[in-house]
């Protein structure tokens, strides 16, 4: 849009030569005793109030120049804000230090007070009759036509991204809506949210391998939670029927589509409840946030239709195998291994129930894309779920999956001291001998456990990847604002 020779748009120059030019820029501003980067500016209305606003009607707002135009004595330009962006006019005439125009550069935030009118071509305007400087940008925008494509670079500097790419900016916003939804639906129901310690001294409550560190005052070592529920647990011993937790869980493992270090978890936890009570709570939940966020419970990922309206299918893991033709009923260890190998999965050491799993989540989970409970998953792929009331060799447990993708997990919970004694110092022995995704034995949950924890339910949903379903994200680290990056 611009073809002024001080704008950066359309020159080609090496970065380093125009941050020289705008350097250039900001002492003569500090020469004519202007402060580049004002204290505070009393912004009365976003870009999106103005132009839902009246004509005639005064306003004051601020901004980033997006777009900048000088015709003889008047001037055009775009100010940004995260609600969108509106025209202003600036006029030799009309506006104060209109000769300062000269020192400004896309990129820089000013603030504007004036009157909207219409222009010929229809564009609701900001007529400005004062103006001043609220922030000198010393580096250029990327170049505006194409916006920040650079899927690297959108994630390295987000920043970027959401000056540059509205539908970022529009995306995070969901994300904001989307986790005030989780909190107003699981607060109408009774829930309430406590906050849990992200540094634990032993760590538990899902399979994974920890991040750990070095606390000095104590000379211990600590890890960073890879789930609350143990700390969950207990207050549903205290005496808690409903509670929750919204925050980050840490978990040190792979980066993929999907999965990223750090990530935000829903949990929730729900006494006198069974694994059957948090399958209709987790499809009302997520139905609820769909229509309080995207308008409508059936929505579009990826060019798939989904619909998110209650019931959900359900779907064991012995029918879903049957379906690809494996029967893990009368398959035997050797079989097993055998499919593992063609399928390229390792588990390793050998765990029947866990091997049976990771076949389920290569073979069907992927075809799974209407909402799906994939339910009553093999013994000993988790150490704190009841054992299956009408089969010993699965435990009462399921993982929501939509559109291929493991979106949360869920139990009957086990509330047998002695048993989950038993099961988590066979956690320990597995530590010892080298799964790092076993976890250690917690001494004092199991004390606690001893005081009676009466039957229970609990539900883990992730937010990042409803996230990405709700705002049609391709990947995690679309719908986490700073992702983790390798070192650049």
């Amino acid at each position: 849009m611009s073809d002024n020779k001080n704008l950066d748009a359309g020159v080609k120059k090496p970065e380093q030569e125009l941050i020289e030019a705008r350097l250039k820029k900001l002492e003569a501003l500090k020469e004519k005793n202007i402060n580049p980067y004002s204290y505070r500016f009393e912004k009365k209305f976003t870009a999106k109030q103005v132009l839902n606003a009246d004509l005639g009607f005064k306003v004051k707002t601020a901004g980033r120049i997006v777009a900048l135009r000088r015709l003889g004595g008047s001037a055009f330009g775009h100010l940004q804000d995260f609600t969108g962006k509106v025209q202003f006019m600036m006029r030799r005439d009309v506006t104060n230090n209109y000769e300062l125009l000269k020192l400004l550069d896309l990129g820089d935030f000013i603030g504007v007070e004036g009157e909207i009118f219409k222009t010929k071509a229809g564009e609701k305007t900001i007529l400005v009759k004062h103006w001043q400087f609220l922030a000198k940008a010393l580096k250029p925008l990327p170049e505006k036509f194409h916006g920040l494509r650079d899927p690297e670079l959108k994630y390295r500097k987000r920043y970027l991204d959401f000056i540059t790419n509205p539908e970022s900016v529009e995306r995070f916003l969901k994300r904001f809506e989307i986790i005030n939804a989780f909190r107003e639906f699981l607060t109408k129901k009774g829930f309430v949210e406590f906050e849990t310690p992200v540094l634990q001294p032993v760590y538990g409550g899902a399979s994974a391998r920890p991040f750990k560190t070095f606390l000095h005052d104590l000379k211990m070592d600590v890890y960073l939670r890879i789930s609350p529920e143990l700390y969950l647990k207990r207050l549903i011993i205290g005496g808690f029927d409903k509670v929750f937790e919204i925050g980050k869980n840490f978990r040190n493992e792979g980066i993929d589509r999907t999965h990223n270090p750090e990530f935000t978890m829903m949990e929730c936890y729900q006494a006198y409840a069974d694994y059957n009570d948090m399958m209709r709570l987790a499809e009302e939940l997520i139905s609820f946030v769909a229509k309080k966020v995207v308008g409508k419970a059936k929505i579009e990922y990826q060019g798939l239709v989904i619909d998110l309206t209650p019931p959900w299918k359900r779907l064991t893991i012995t029918q879903g195998l049957k379906q690809e033709g494996v029967d893990v009923e009368s398959v035997s260890d050797e079989e097993l291994k055998k499919l593992l190998k063609q399928q390229g999965i390792e588990v390793q050491p050998f765990v029947r129930g866990k091997a049976i799993a990771e076949l389920f989540e290569k073979l069907v989970q992927p075809k799974l894309i209407q909402p799906t409970f994939v339910m009553d998953h093999p013994l000993h792929t988790t150490p704190l779920c009841k054992q299956h009331r009408a089969n010993p060799l699965l435990i009462e447990r399921f993982e929501p999956v939509i559109a291929g993708i493991e979106v949360g997990n869920a139990y009957s919970e086990l509330n047998d001291p002695l048993m989950q004694e038993k099961l988590l110092k066979q956690q320990a022995f597995m530590l010892k001998k080298g799964d790092e995704t076993a976890n250690p034995y917690d001494k004092d949950f199991v004390e606690a456990l001893m005081q009676g924890m009466p039957p229970c339910g609990g539900l883990g949903i992730g937010i990042d990847r409803v996230v990405m379903l709700l705002t049609n994200a391709p990947s995690i680290r679309d719908v986490i604002a700073f992702p983790f990056m390798k070192p650049d």
